[in-house]
């Protein structure tokens, strides 16, 4: 997946080196010589220019990214960057980041806005599960203890498809906490039946990720 960065400071170092160190291609723009610290996230590629001028993005390569992070500290610099990626490039996803909780109202699909965010690890979350269907993507870690919350989307050729939730026989230490279906929660019930394109969220604990996923999604 290539992931195009607006914003090289604090934030979008961090969202860089998470998706670097998960083997995508990421690719950081700043117009600030003073954010070109490059040993930072040295897997990723930089480049000196503002994401707010079209001549900057098409010198990214916008056409080819499949994600676009407006992640800079000015909320006018990540809605433009975001409208532009999605009406001039038509990037299919674009996530952005809010610094002032009074414009959030600014910041949906009018503005090219997919999803707005102000955290780095839930921004890179978002980022994946996105894009991803089949393939667990770890949202967060709870601080004190070895629990997290991971989302899969249920592919169309999970062996649970039509399943009964009552009747999955779940990892270890693993609790199904919802699902999501045409964009509406569902707090699953024993009788509920697994449906194809779920967004499932369950909390586990790291040893039965991989049983986790075998179980959901098999790799064919």
């Amino acid at each position: 997946m290539r992931v195009v960065i607006a914003g090289a400071g604090s934030v979008g170092r961090s969202i860089a080196r998470e998706l670097a160190a998960n083997t995508h291609q990421v690719l950081l723009v700043d117009k600030d010589p003073a954010a070109m610290k490059m040993s930072s996230v040295p897997q990723a590629e930089w480049l000196l220019a503002d994401s707010c001028e079209t001549s900057s993005l098409a010198e990214a390569q916008l056409e080819t990214a499949d994600v676009v992070v407006a992640a800079t500290g000015d909320d006018k610099a990540n809605l433009v960057t975001a409208l532009l990626a999605k009406t001039e490039y038509g990037v299919p996803r674009t996530v952005a980041r809010v610094n002032n909780p009074k414009n959030e109202w600014m910041f949906d699909e009018a503005w090219g806005v997919d999803v707005a965010v102000s955290t780095p690890r839930l921004m890179t979350a978002l980022v994946e599960e996105a894009v991803t269907v089949g393939d667990l993507v770890r949202m967060f870690t709870f601080q004190r203890g070895q629990a997290a919350m991971v989302e899969l989307t249920l592919p169309g050729h999970s062996p649970l498809v039509s399943s009964r939730v009552g009747d999955v026989g779940w990892p270890p230490e693993t609790v199904l906490v919802a699902i999501i279906r045409s964009g509406r929660p569902i707090a699953p019930g024993p009788d509920d039946t697994l449906e194809a394109a779920d967004e499932l969220l369950l909390l586990t604990v790291a040893e039965s990720e991989a049983e986790l996923q075998a179980l959901l999604a098999p790799r064919h």
